[in-house]
């Protein structure tokens, strides 16, 4: 899954990635969290014919998706991630993964690597980046929410996927990534069926991504400064040792070499 992320490129380079006419300035993100506001881009601006101006515009959107049947979102489980392998099916995403697919901007990604069950160490977080530096674009969904009352509220969700080779020692699911020369066919709802972009929803490639250890500061939302990015200067604990059974007094010969196997 994705449950934390960051954007801290500039407005600029956001608006040259993405071909985008217009773009409000925003600050630097260091540890986006779900429920706020996420920048996405939408390829639904229609254009008189003959105009040759970009469809795309940026917005923003509440992160935690909201289908337009929901009666009570206080009621409606909060969906920050949507499985791409089943979106197209599923009665809360279907009707976005047909007409309103996104691209959600980012410089990278948080997951934890959660020890197995009955273990006492702590999650360790880590901040996934593009080795290379520079904004990935998730692929996203987005919905348009209207409450009872008759305001409007963008909601989204990133799609996941299986991991690659850098992400699953990690977790077992990771943001789909939609590569630059894709976006235009991503965001092309009008012509492009779920199953036409099907292919576009794998993994990234292996050596896209570089996993950094982090310290425990990016757990709490209220740390939102560039220090969540820095790599964990501690070392990590070293698994305890098995304790040896103890040996029975009354064991014979026969009971030791049963133990050996």
């Amino acid at each position: 899954m994705c449950g934390r992320f960051s954007l801290t490129a500039t407005p600029e380079e956001v608006q040259e990635l993405f071909g985008l006419e217009e773009i409000e300035n925003f600050p630097p993100r260091y540890n986006i969290a779900p429920t706020q506001p996420i920048l996405i881009i939408a390829g639904d601006r229609r254009r008189e014919e003959g105009d040759n101006r970009t469809d795309r515009r940026a917005l923003l959107a509440r992160w935690g998706f909201l289908p337009g049947w929901v009666k009570d979102p206080a009621d409606f489980p909060l969906l920050i991630n949507a499985r791409s392998e089943t979106a197209a099916e599923k009665a809360s995403f279907r009707a976005a993964m047909r007409h309103r697919r996104v691209l959600i901007a980012a410089s990278g990604f948080y997951e934890w690597s959660r020890p197995g069950k009955g273990s006492k160490e702590k999650s360790t977080p880590y901040w996934i980046k593009p080795r290379q530096g520079g904004i990935v674009s998730f692929g996203g969904l987005m919905e348009t929410y209207m409450s009872a009352d008759g305001a409007e509220m963008d909601t989204a969700a990133v799609l996941t996927v299986g991991p690659n080779r850098e992400v699953a020692p990690i977790h077992d699911r990771m943001p789909v990534v939609i590569q630059p020369e894709d976006f235009s066919r991503w965001l092309d709802c009008l012509n492009q069926e779920p199953r036409h972009v099907a292919d576009l929803m794998a993994p990234a490639p292996d050596d896209y991504f570089e996993a950094i250890r982090v310290s425990d500061l990016v757990n709490k939302v209220a740390n939102s400064g560039p220090e969540v990015q820095e790599p964990a200067t501690d070392v990590p604990a070293a698994p305890e040792p098995e304790k040896p059974a103890r040996k029975s007094k009354a064991a014979d010969p026969a009971d030791k070499q049963m133990k050996l196997f």
